[in-house]
């Protein structure tokens, strides 16, 4: 007859897969490539502010939210970035629901975030970045960039200190994930950016004017623009974004569907 212990653990098991994502369908992940070294980057929208980026054997979930289920076919994670705590960007459920069976993923948020995180996956599973901090995990360095509205009325959705924008170095390259921002200082003066993530959606992050100049100014190599629909369902007019930021500004734009 089986302990008292093992009865236990067995329906822990059963309960924590019965809460996990099936994982036997993993489809290969699709998307634009990149060439890095060691391996093409794969960029994979997944909606709005969430998407997954592969490079050789390590794969990234950038803010990842919407249920696991949403992530069950795709390959499972080796780190995950969250920007911040609103529900667009940070949802427990999926969270957890994604680590289960992969547990070695490693999270990279700001202190914000992590106060929100049961003491099970706050410990040494999250490494806490402040603004200009570096982390490496799967071969990735990660940078902390300020993101934070600079507009005074807007101020209250995203105070200066609170989120995160990312920088990552993979495969000789560096990709910038800016989270919910507006043009901010700091935003501008980054350099020899390959690839960078831009939100425009008012009144919460910035209008594509903002978003034009910003890339006009630090000049990523391709830039997408994603998180561009507000919570009345608008969407930012892509295609003046697009024409403001001009083809003689050399930055490739990728327009792509991040709204299924």
């Amino acid at each position: 007859m089986p302990s008292p212990r093992s009865i236990a653990g067995l329906a822990i098991l059963i309960l924590s897969a019965a809460a996990s994502p099936p994982q036997a369908a993993v489809k290969e992940l699709s998307g634009d490539r990149i060439p890095a070294a060691n391996g093409d980057l794969i960029v994979h929208p997944v909606e709005h502010a969430t998407l997954v980026i592969q490079w050789a054997k390590t794969t990234i979930y950038v803010d990842p939210v919407g249920g696991p289920a949403a992530f069950a076919e795709l390959p499972r994670p080796e780190l995950i970035l969250i920007t911040d705590i609103h529900a667009d960007h940070f949802d427990l459920e999926t969270l957890e629901g994604i680590l289960f069976p992969a547990g070695k993923a490693r999270i990279v948020a700001p202190k914000a975030v992590a106060q929100k995180l049961p003491e099970a996956l706050r410990g040494g599973k999250t490494a806490i970045l402040a603004a200009g901090e570096k982390v490496e995990v799967a071969g990735v360095v990660v940078e902390a960039v300020p993101a934070y509205n600079t507009t005074p009325q807007r101020q209250k959705f995203h105070p200066k200190g609170r989120g995160n924008g990312y920088l990552l170095q993979l495969g000789g390259k560096r990709l910038y994930v800016a989270g919910d921002t507006e043009d901010t200082p700091e935003m501008r003066k980054l350099q020899n950016v390959d690839v960078a993530f831009l939100p425009m959606n008012l009144p919460y992050t910035m209008s594509i004017e903002q978003a034009a100049d910003a890339v006009r100014a630090f000049k990523p190599k391709i830039v997408y623009p994603y998180h561009f629909r507000s919570a009345d369902g608008k969407k930012a007019d892509l295609a003046q974004f697009e024409k403001l930021v001009g083809r003689d500004s050399g930055v490739e734009v990728r327009l792509r569907r991040w709204y299924p």
